[in-house]
């Protein structure tokens, strides 16, 4: 995606100093609707099955191709506003959409390095939290620690209970807060 930012910028600025003649503004037209409703539809199910199954390389491939379907509605604005004799309008539309293009690359990018390194999303440690408060027996949830490994993640959780009850009783709630965990989440 940044290579295509990168490309476009480039192109775009390029074609302010020298903007080019466009033959067959109509086809431009309907390639233009045709590819972004496309790519748009795509991206939405890419997105939607990546969030689904956890995976943050099938959601960063669905902002790509948001990223082709932004630049196809860039193409739409540019023939448009060339059609009537506005040569810069084709360029100011890149332009543009490189913008776009490079707020959406920052945007993935933090996803995606923020799981390469293990980050956890903080509603999770909230949600982790929350199902162990609840779970009968336990007062109190001292450390959470979660990780991501592969599409699952590993979450280490101490919590506290009464110090009277003896260690099976302990180790009963804890077991239980284990199995809520594996219910639940």
């Amino acid at each position: 995606m940044l290579a295509t930012g990168i490309a476009a910028a480039y192109v775009s600025i390029g074609r302010l100093f020298n903007p080019p003649d466009v033959d067959f503004i109509w086809a431009v037209v309907l390639v233009s609707i045709v590819g972004f409703i496309g790519n748009e539809a795509v991206a939405l199910f890419r997105i939607k099955i990546g969030k689904e199954i956890g995976s943050a390389a099938l959601v960063a491939d669905g902002y790509h191709a948001i990223v082709d379907g932004l630049t196809s509605l860039a193409v739409l604005v540019g023939a448009v506003g060339v059609w009537p004799g506005a040569p810069l309008a084709d360029p100011i539309a890149g332009a543009l959409i490189s913008a776009a293009i490079f707020k959406i690359v920052i945007e993935s990018g933090k996803s995606v390095i923020s799981w390469l390194l293990d980050g956890v999303e903080p509603e999770y440690i909230d949600d982790i939290r929350a199902v162990a408060v609840d779970t009968g027996g336990v007062e109190e949830v001292t450390e959470i620690r979660v990780r991501w490994l592969g599409n699952t993640f590993l979450a280490e959780v101490n919590i506290s209970v009464n110090p009277d009850l003896s260690m099976g009783q302990g180790h009963s709630i804890a077991l239980e807060t284990h199995q809520r965990f594996l219910d639940d989440l």
